[in-house]
């Protein structure tokens, strides 16, 4: 028998519930209209004092963002433009967070998590939730190696309570791409372990150069995870190793996962739906700040060159490093190849790390397309459609982006953009799209590169405005351009 005492914020009301270990359902009689007049009693004081905290609110909802009052409707009744707006304004919130000579880690060595649960069936992601990550995933991972030509990713898959490691970590996105495709139809059972899956990648990720920077994308589908022991030690153990962690929820906020997310300091979010879920996959292809674990020092790379011909000859048959262990895909005898400027092995392929020196082989443009993050394009700034001045060459007043010549404004009755873009040196407006497309793509202005003399004065200006801190458009370029 054991005793529940429920105390009132009243000390005279104390109530006392007995229960018989043998007959659960044995409660004192006498006891039970005290029972609904204390509870009564609470609830009425606590909307008391409510009422005096917030008219409008109960107490249990001032502690959450109403995110459902930001989604409304549009005249047909869609929710479409409400998505897009939310993924515009999450793509303006990163671009202002980029900022020049920002410590990065250029060479990534990232592992995609993937859910293949039960939950992973669900249709709510058309056609299922798997289907639509693969799919997605194909365009990341082209877009990953696009502009990290320098890094390795692999993949591991969360099946059955375990982990099972479908790709190594590699820099050759065909072979990601071939084992996406044999995931699309995997059978989904049980539930994930998410413990497992970091404990997986963990083991690996430990042994990579400390001049590397480590990360885990996690996409969750399930609710729940079905862990061995105490995810909170791995969870410590990633933590000390300075492993990043980011989540993608397709189902909804879980706190395990957020806890990850800020104890490594990575991020989390929960999709809408594809258009959204795909605006947080790429929002993992830029490279995040170097974590505080990581040290910097001078990294050997060699530059491969050809053997066309070897005095006056056409080169020998030979078989390429990357190809003579996979049984899958066999190599080939062939004369065309990059050889390691050390050993003299040669690939078919780069960039790669030479198998047989250690050495790290890459080509120029690798390194150029590298380095333009540490040098982004300067944030536009947001205007309204009213400030964007009308030109004399254009008819009835329509007023173009200087880039796609898209027409802004008022166009057959309707409002085509509502805000326009404008750059800090050229002086020149862009529309949304325009906008996003040359900072996550083109990473250069068009106006700059265009107009002529105006990219000198970009990093002329640059270079004055890290001095003085002084704003990049000045009298003297606005009259030299007439702006």
């Amino acid at each position: 028998m054991f005793i529940l005492n429920l105390t009132n914020s009243l000390p005279n009301f104390v109530l006392k519930l007995f229960t018989c270990d043998n007959d659960p359902s044995a409660v004192n009689v006498a006891t039970q209209p005290i029972v609904f007049i204390l509870v009564e009693y609470n609830r009425t004081a606590v909307m008391a004092d409510d009422e005096q905290d917030d008219q409008k609110e109960y107490r249990w909802e001032t502690g959450y963002e109403k995110t459902w009052e930001a989604i409304k409707d549009d005249e047909d009744g869609q929710l479409d433009g409400a998505i897009a707006g939310i993924i515009q304004k999450a793509k303006r919130q990163r671009q202002a967070q980029k900022t020049k000579q920002n410590r990065l880690g250029m060479m990534r060595h990232l592992f995609l998590v993937l859910d293949c649960s039960e939950s992973m069936s669900v249709p709510d992601l058309k056609p299922t939730r798997l289907r639509c990550t693969v799919k997605l995933l194909e365009v990341f991972i082209e877009e990953f190696f696009d502009q990290n030509p320098i890094s390795q990713l692999g993949i591991i898959a969360l099946k059955a309570k375990r982990a099972e490691k479908v790709t190594e970590l590699t820099g050759t996105s065909r072979v990601h791409l071939k084992a996406l495709e044999g995931l699309a139809n995997v059978s989904l059972t049980s539930e994930p372990s998410l413990q497992n899956g970091l404990d997986l990648a963990l083991k690996t990720l430990k042994v990579v150069p400390s001049h590397a920077s480590r990360e885990i994308v996690i996409i969750m589908g399930s609710l729940t995870t079905c862990d061995p022991v105490d995810i909170n030690l791995t969870i410590d153990e990633l933590k000390k190793e300075g492993i990043r962690c980011s989540v993608i929820s397709l189902s909804a906020e879980i706190h395990v996962a957020r806890y990850l997310t800020q104890q490594t300091m990575g991020t989390f979010g929960a999709v809408l739906d594809d258009a959204h879920f795909r605006d947080q996959l790429m929002s993992q292809v830029d490279p995040p700040p170097a974590a505080k674990t990581q040290h910097y020092s001078l990294i050997r790379m060699g530059f491969p060159h050809t053997k066309n011909e070897v005095e006056g000859k056409d080169a020998p048959l030979s078989m390429c490093m990357c190809h003579i262990g996979n049984l899958e895909e066999p190599s080939e005898l062939c004369t065309t190849g990059h050889h390691c400027p050390q050993c003299n092995s040669k690939y078919c392929e780069l960039p790669v790390e030479c198998q047989s020196c250690g050495l790290t082989l890459v080509s120029a443009p690798h390194l150029a397309r590298s380095y333009h993050h540490l040098f982004p394009v300067p944030n536009f700034e947001e205007l309204p459609f009213e400030a964007m001045p009308v030109s004399s060459d254009l008819d009835s007043g329509v007023r173009e982006c200087y880039a796609c010549f898209k027409a802004l404004g008022q166009v057959a009755d309707k409002v085509a953009d509502k805000v326009v873009y404008r750059c800090g040196f050229c002086k020149q407006f862009f529309c949304v799209d325009c906008d996003i497309f040359i900072h996550e793509t083109l990473h250069a202005c068009v106006g700059c590169n265009t107009i002529p003399g105006v990219d000198g004065l970009v990093y002329q200006q640059s270079a004055k405005s890290d001095q003085d801190g002084a704003h990049p458009g000045t009298s003297k370029q606005r009259s030299q351009f007439g702006m």
